[in-house]
């Protein structure tokens, strides 16, 4: 089949410009995707509690000039509006919000928005994408608490993180949360790529466990396809090797050697090129399986230099390595690499977002709005 090429319109000044979205959600998984859809040019209205408003103003330290900075981090580019939804007139006022909206997103416990008379079936508009986002769905785990600590503990991510069996880790950060903002996006960008084309919205649910299952990936598919189940490994990777943290002369630095040619040259450089030849460690699979020894004889040599000359001798060589940063030192590196990480919206410096477009690059429009805005 043959067709025509189509050249390209007019650029617009954002990508989602003319998007309009109302925004009923809190915390952090549906306010991370309202934020980009927001920084990609759609119109996002936040809708609070009166008085109180979304949950995280009130979580800190830290602040910001007496604002905590945890919803400084998802709620720029939004415009907040006070609405009573457990009155008539809130009601008939988010109605209104939504009656100009082309999406909605949520994140209240499952059943809530449909006692508002606000679901996506009582709102019975055919073009609405409805965004609804659960932390364990709308069926059977729709009275479970849906919090990123709580689904990384009985998602399974916890039991595969930490130094050993009985010492379960959560990640830094609420990782379960952040992945779902990611899946929203996309899901509400695909339904709105659909309604461009046929006219009818449709219904975007996701829930937290889900999410997480599929973004454990190739531990995921390790269990559906082989029946096996991860343990905690610390820095450790199931399937490679090295590859985790080693101690250098002064900091702790990370070795991700991904095949046998870079084993070879980190020998090399190490001065062990016998390693390279050495049956426990000639191939991926022999060194997977002789971890503990290799990291003994690794350790060694890489305590005798600080890390940052282990990074400048092994990068050129094509040997990932580098120094494990705090969060300082990691902008710092992002500034050195001029990936421009930070965006200043009046005298507040938040984190860029890492989306960039050539024809509609992302905005910062509008600082994280104050309740009383």
């Amino acid at each position: 089949m043959t067709g025509t090429a189509q050249q390209p319109g007019p650029s617009r000044a954002s990508a989602l410009e003319g998007i309009v979205i109302a925004d009923f959600s809190r915390v952090l998984a549906a306010p991370y995707a309202t934020m980009v859809l927001g920084d990609l040019g759609a119109e996002v209205v936040k809708v609070e509690q009166p008085g109180r408003g979304d949950e995280t103003r009130t979580w800190g330290p830290p602040h910001f000039e007496g604002e905590a900075t945890y919803f400084l981090s998802v709620n720029r580019n939004k415009m907040s509006v006070q609405i009573d939804l457990s009155t008539r007139a809130g009601r008939e006022q988010a109605r209104e919000l939504i009656a100009r909206a082309d999406v909605v997103v949520e994140n209240f416990k499952p059943g809530t928005m449909k006692k508002f008379g606000l679901d996506y079936e009582s709102l019975g508009r055919d073009d609405l994408v409805y965004c609804s986002i659960s932390g364990f769905g709308s069926g059977k785990g729709a009275d479970l608490p849906g919090y990123d600590l709580l689904v990384q503990a009985v998602g399974g991510l916890m039991s595969m993180t930490g130094p050993g069996p009985y010492e379960p880790v959560k990640t830094g950060v609420a990782l379960v949360d952040v992945l779902t903002g990611l899946h929203a996006c996309v899901g509400i960008l695909a339904a709105l790529r659909h309604r461009e084309a046929t006219g009818q919205g449709q219904l975007v649910e996701l829930d937290l466990l889900s999410v997480l299952l599929s973004s454990m990936v190739n531990q995921s598919a390790g269990f559906t396809l082989a029946g096996s189940i991860p343990k905690p490994m610390g820095n450790r990777h199931p399937s490679i090797a090295p590859y985790e943290v080693f101690p250098t002369a002064d900091q702790p630095m990370v070795l991700a050697v991904g095949n046998d040619r870079q084993f070879r040259r980190l020998c090399s450089v190490l001065d062990v090129p016998e390693l390279a030849t050495d049956e426990r460690f000639v191939t991926n699979s022999a060194r997977v399986e002789h971890v503990d020894e290799l990291f003994e004889v690794l350790s060694a040599r890489l305590r005798t230099r600080p890390a940052q000359h282990w990074f400048e001798t092994l990068t050129p060589l094509g040997v990932p390595c580098g120094p494990v940063n705090d969060i300082a030192h990691a902008f710092a590196l992002a500034e050195s690499l001029d990936l421009n990480p930070t965006a200043t919206i009046g005298d507040m410096t938040l984190v860029a977002n890492p989306i960039r477009l050539s024809r509609t690059p992302v905005t910062y429009r509008l600082r994280p709005p104050k309740l009383e805005q």
